[in-house]
């Protein structure tokens, strides 16, 4: 949605019930939502600890139930790898696990009196645990989507100044006169569809709002409406419980402490209930005029996969985009890129064949032919 934002809003101090993807771009949020680095437990009878599952107990011919001498499959710690054996689970500790095999209670006991051997050289004690590449993946887990994911796209090299004019100038091309594809008549409209367009498009928005502005054009009627009457409109827009509360309030905070208007200054709109950052910097851009950059999950994708402003954060790429975006482009730039992010530069599946910027862009796996 170009400018409802799909990404999670960054906490405003506003009342109200505050929604993931209520305005700056997920990190992500919220979120993303990302290159998922598969992380398999810690399985029991590693060389960390733990006793492992028990196996059935079977001793082979001519064999003992002590010591590592023992059966492979009836000593009641064979299963444990190496590293675990190593623990002194030998000599005197390994013939009372053996002897104890029979009963569970002296078996558990035995293994904890066990004396514990140093970890590897040059892993800690918790390296296991904390670090992905120690520990093994999961079986049949997800592979991460080749180009990245809401919440963690994917990044390429920083882009220079003029390559970035270059790439803006050029995407400009696609769309000339961008606006923002939500429905609204006045500020106050805007203002209330950016706040539903919260992890939901801009066409589902648009279907539920001309009704509810034909009833409640106003911060006043929106207010005498309530909640429950505001649901009643908005019933087929997730989350729409929760913003149909916020609408109600920040159409009550309005009337009250800015007679019914909606303020050109961001600290004000912040306050609102269910108005963050993102929300904000798309008032200020569409309804007065600012220069500003208002970062949804499109755009946050957009920055960190072309180079034109990679960051972590949503707040990052914000900064980065301010910076390196001449500012005669800046505030029409916030259209440009999130309807290229929208319809060209996919999440899934960018479509570099038909993008104008590809000369410019940094982006090393281009989608080159459909």
């Amino acid at each position: 949605m170009p400018d409802g934002g799909s990404g999670a809003e960054l906490p405003s101090g506003s009342a109200g019930v505050e929604l993931p993807g209520a305005g700056t771009g997920a990190e992500p949020s919220g979120g993303g939502t990302g290159a998922e680095t598969p992380h398999g437990r810690t399985g029991a009878g590693s060389w960390q600890g733990g006793a492992g599952p028990e196996v059935p107990h079977a001793t082979p011919k001519g064999g003992s139930s002590s010591g590592d001498s023992a059966a492979p499959h009836g000593h009641p710690g064979s299963y444990l790898p190496q590293a675990r054996r190593g623990r002194g689970v030998g000599g005197t500790a390994a013939a009372s696990v053996g002897a104890a095999h029979g009963n569970p209670r002296q078996k558990a006991r035995a293994l904890d009196a066990a004396p514990i051997s140093p970890a590897p050289r040059g892993i800690d004690a918790g390296a296991e645990a904390a670090s992905p590449s120690l520990r093994s993946p999961r079986r049949g887990a997800a592979k991460p989507p080749l180009h990245g994911s809401a919440a963690a796209p994917r990044r390429a090299r920083l882009m220079g100044r003029d390559q970035a004019a270059a790439f803006i100038t050029a995407i400009a091309r696609h769309n000339p006169e961008p606006a923002t594809e939500l429905l609204y008549t006045d500020a106050f409209s805007l203002l209330v569809s950016v706040v539903l367009s919260a992890q939901t498009t801009d066409a589902a928005v648009n279907k539920a709002t001309p009704a509810l502005f034909a009833e409640a054009p106003t911060p006043a009627a929106m207010a005498a409406l309530g909640a429950e009457r505001i649901g009643a409109h908005i019933r087929r827009i997730g989350l729409w419980q929760a913003k149909a509360k916020n609408v109600a309030a920040l159409s009550a905070m309005l009337v009250a402490g800015h007679a019914g208007e909606v303020p050109a200054d961001r600290v004000a709109l912040e306050a609102l209930p269910g108005v963050g950052r993102k929300t904000a910097n798309v008032v200020l851009n569409v309804v007065f005029g600012e220069s500003t950059m208002a970062v949804d999950t499109h755009i946050f994708r957009l920055g960190n996969r072309t180079g034109l402003a990679p960051g972590r954060t949503v707040r990052a790429v914000e900064d980065g985009l301010v910076k390196r975006i001449p500012a005669a482009l800046l505030r029409d730039a916030h259209h440009w890129l999130i309807l290229h992010g929208r319809h060209i530069c996919r999440a899934r599946l960018p479509e570099c064949w038909r993008c104008l910027g590809v000369p410019h862009c940094n982006y090393k796996d281009k989608v080159l032919a459909p």
